[in-house]
């Protein structure tokens, strides 16, 4: 299977092994393949595959997972289609406090990690 490549080496996606218990809810819940089982615990597979959706943190039981939400490439995408190119990457704006704005930038319509 081809893995989709964003930027090489800034993913924020941290896996603390001690934690892991093995329920396999990051990987079920990975839409990118980035986390495997092995060995009764998960392991990141491929680091730079990963999007920063945040489904794999959000579903550990243990908080084996971490990573910054919406500060990778899928912010930079969505921007991109909006045809946003004055913005950082991790810049949600829709004039509206509302949708991903509202979550990134808790409710003021402009939500930045930078």
């Amino acid at each position: 299977m081809n893995s989709l490549r964003y930027l090489k080496n800034v993913s924020t996606l941290e896996l603390d092994g001690q934690k892991c218990i093995g329920c396999g809810m990051c990987f079920q819940v990975c839409p990118h393949a980035v986390l495997v089982m092995a060995n009764g615990r998960a392991h990141i597979r491929d680091r730079d595959a990963c999007m920063e959706c945040g489904a794999c943190a959000m579903n550990c039981p243990l908080q084996a997972i971490s990573v910054q939400v919406g500060v990778g490439c899928a912010a930079a995408v969505i921007n991109s289609i909006l045809g946003r190119t004055d913005a950082c990457c991790c810049v949600i704006d829709d004039g509206k406090s509302h949708g991903l704005a509202g979550k990134i930038g808790q409710g003021t319509g402009r939500g930045s990690c930078c």
